[in-house]
């Protein structure tokens, strides 16, 4: 039987393909590995209670919102080299997806997946008018991306971002977009889970999961509750054939608004704060050795030296259960949540702390030191000569998708045909953590590397120790 993969929706009009992450269902953690969490949810859920009910439409909450869900087609130009003659050249890509109209004035959300790469960018409203669009921000790490559409002189349909949380597992939910690039389509199904970690598809990711059909095309696409509102954009599958298998995922509200509110303040990038505190998720050993009923929320091991949760009084072995209420119960479900606030927002943090319930009110705060690669540095001298190494802190850890507590120095290009290259097979992403036993803190302490020397790097969470010959 072949293997679940996870895919992001496009469809490159060169060829059809699903754009695949690479992940067997084993590499991103089996369904009861997926940690979903408890979110603040509203009580007033009501069972259909007679046959009438049961054939209701859905017909009124689709006129309400289709609208404003539209199709994306983009076009780009892809740098190939010949695979015999290694000559340079030029390859013609394109994509298919869709978007939701969040403002009147034309401002589109889709999946950044969609238009990574893209030069012209085409949007089909639902009334089949077309507009160009242009890319005012793109986050490639919620894959999220705010387009704005040109020459519009009118108020546009929109559907409300609804980022309250107010969802229940169960709830029913429409799926709108355009699977297969054939047109507006819509498929109905319910909330399958909420506040999905683990899934491979983002180191701070928290997704909504749902059982509505879901394809290729899709991507970008609305997740509308019963009241028409906004709760999520779809984003990935899991899948056998790269079509819907019934388990697909979308970006909640709450870190769309994020991405949307950055892109119309000015901001090229979103800024994620953080809590500066790194944690386990509780397992079932680590809860009765805390005299803890179940297992549930994050045992902090490290606390950022005058970090937002140090000066909240965050101490090692405090429990973190959850965030403004809503439970948290890994360190991506607690990225999450810290990422959807704005810089210096004050958020409140649960924690059990000695057998004892207490909440701490912290400020979050941009992550220290400079994400920027401008100031690599290329090795000259020794056998690491060729690779471009920065030394890393918080932000840049953060922004290449590392452990921002990670020390070392990261690998940020390798030239080709040097000897870092060829004889010692550094790559990027590569974070050199020690020299012949020694920590390495900084750039100088590669220069003039020697053959025979003993080099330990992390390369994408494995460990790794060899002479150097």
């Amino acid at each position: 039987m072949p293997p679940f993969r996870l895919t992001m929706w496009m469809m490159m009009k060169t060829r059809t393909l699903a754009i695949a992450l690479a992940l067997t269902l084993a590499a991103c953690g089996q369904p009861n590995d997926s940690q979903a969490q408890d979110g603040v949810f509203a009580e007033n859920r009501v069972v259909p209670g007679d046959a009438l009910a049961m054939k209701s439409s859905f017909a009124p909450v689709v006129r309400t919102a289709a609208p404003a869900v539209v199709n994306i087609s983009a076009r780009g130009v892809q740098q190939v080299r010949d695979p015999f003659w290694g000559i340079p050249g030029q390859r013609q890509t394109g994509s298919v997806g869709s978007g939701v109209i969040v403002r009147p004035d034309g401002v589109v959300v889709t999946n950044n997946h969609v238009i990574a790469g893209m030069q012209q960018i085409r949007v089909t409203l639902n009334d089949r008018r077309e507009f160009n669009a242009r890319v005012v921000l793109a986050d490639e790490r919620s894959d999220i991306a705010v387009l704005q559409l040109e020459d519009v002189n009118e108020r546009l349909p929109t559907l409300d971002i609804d980022d309250r949380e107010e969802q229940q597992i169960g709830d029913l939910v429409l799926a709108i977009g355009n699977p297969f690039g054939v047109g507006q389509t819509v498929t109905n199904g319910i909330i399958s889970a909420l506040n999905r970690t683990e899934t491979g598809i983002s180191d701070s990711g928290s997704f909504i999961q749902t059982d509505a059909a879901i394809n290729p095309g899709n991507s970008g696409g609305a997740l509308v509750d019963m009241d028409g509102d906004l709760i999520g954009i779809n984003t990935a599958i899991f899948s056998r054939s790269g079509s819907s298998s019934g388990v697909g995922f979308a970006v909640p509200a709450s870190m769309v608004k994020r991405v949307v509110d950055s892109a119309v303040g000015g901001a090229t990038v979103v800024v994620r704060p953080w809590l500066g505190v790194k944690g386990e998720a509780v397992s079932a050993e680590i809860a009765r050795s805390l005299d803890m009923d179940r297992p549930q929320g994050l045992v902090v091991t490290e606390v950022w030296p005058n970090g937002p949760g140090a000066r909240a009084g965050l101490r090692e072995g405090d429990v973190i259960t959850a965030v403004d209420g809503a439970e948290v119960n890994d360190q991506a479900g607690l990225n999450f949540r810290v990422g959807t606030r704005a810089p210096n927002e004050a958020v409140e943090v649960t924690v059990l702390r000695d057998g004892r319930t207490q909440t701490l009110n912290a400020r979050v705060q941009p992550l220290p030191g400079n994400a920027s690669t401008e100031n690599a540095t290329v090795v000259r001298s020794g056998v690491l000569s060729g690779a471009q190494v920065l030394a890393l802190n918080p932000a840049l850890a953060d922004s290449l998708g590392g452990d921002p507590f990670a020390s070392g120095v990261i690998v940020g290009r390798v030239q080709r045909g040097s000897y870092a290259s060829r004889s010692v097979g550094l790559q990027a992403g590569d974070i050199i953590l020690t020299v012949n036993g020694r920590s390495v803190t900084s750039v100088q302490q590669l220069a003039d590397v020697g053959r025979g020397s003993e080099l330990t790097i992390n390369r994408r969470g494995q460990r790794i120790s060899g002479v150097i010959r």
